[in-house]
């Protein structure tokens, strides 16, 4: 099923959200948000003190719509795979202040994404496969820690009809945990898409656990979101998390958010 044109159309930007220069480039800043070149966070650092990144080039980047497939409620939690097939993918994404570039610490940091099959819980059946919906699996979210990063396990995504694989995230502020697990309240500071190499897309694409996706592949480049403008539209940097693809990836990026 492709996307409404809700999704085609981007949400007005209500607030000014940025990217701090992604991948290699964040690595090198001496920042306490800034991710070290394996992937990891810097040594925990207060962020009152943590020094500002002057040296940082941030680049606008433009919100983009959550599309047809959100659910309110889910669950707080580091590991959203459930007992979903596909590869490893564990993420590490760094939020910091866009104008001093500290880390926004206890900020919820929210995605969800289709499975290797092309469907969203909650919607299983959009993408043409059947299979058990149980409305939970791949999705979740986390809050940042001191250094505003939020690190979360999934499996890479899969595909559906007239978008490239990526993922969908939103970063919200001053929640409130529930007892159940989930969060209610605060304020959303941003809203985007996550997306990936296609090279490294071609050959996730071809293990057993993709290719029986029934359902043609739109390419990055054939995306209708996605501008191609690199980490600055939401490119994810991946390294590979052993010698064969079946392994999985670790993809990292940083953003950048205005608050208030």
């Amino acid at each position: 099923m492709t996307d409404t044109p809700k999704e085609h159309t981007p949400n007005p930007v209500g607030r000014r959200t940025v990217l701090l220069a992604g991948g290699a480039t964040a690595a090198a800043l001496a920042v306490g948000a800034g991710a070290r070149a394996q992937d990891t966070p810097t040594t925990a650092t207060d962020p009152s003190t943590a020094p500002v990144a002057a040296a940082a080039v941030c680049t606008l980047t433009r919100q983009m719509t959550e599309g047809p497939y959100y659910l309110d409620g889910q669950y707080v939690r580091s590991d959203i795979s459930e007992d979903k097939t596909g590869i490893p993918l564990k993420l590490t994404l760094t939020v910091v202040d866009d104008d001093t570039c500290v880390p926004l610490k206890n900020a919820l940091v929210e995605i969800w994404h289709s499975d290797a099959l092309g469907e969203y819980s909650g919607f299983v059946g959009n993408n043409g496969h059947d299979e058990p919906d149980n409305g939970t699996f791949l999705r979740g979210g986390v809050l940042t820690d001191s250094n505003g990063v939020a690190k979360i396990t999934s499996v890479y995504p899969g595909w559906y009809r007239g978008r490239c694989v990526h993922i969908h995230i939103k970063v919200h502020t001053d929640v409130t945990l529930t007892p159940d697990g989930s969060f209610t309240g605060g304020e959303e500071l941003h809203t985007g898409q996550l997306f990936f190499s296609e090279s490294i897309t071609t050959r996730v694409a071809a293990l057993a656990a993709y290719k029986v996706n029934t359902v043609p592949r739109t390419t990055l480049a054939q995306d209708s979101i996605y501008d191609e403008g690199g980490a600055a539209s939401g490119l994810l940097t991946l390294t590979a998390l052993g010698s064969t693809t079946s392994a999985g990836y670790a993809g990292t990026l940083t953003l950048g958010v205005e608050q208030g």
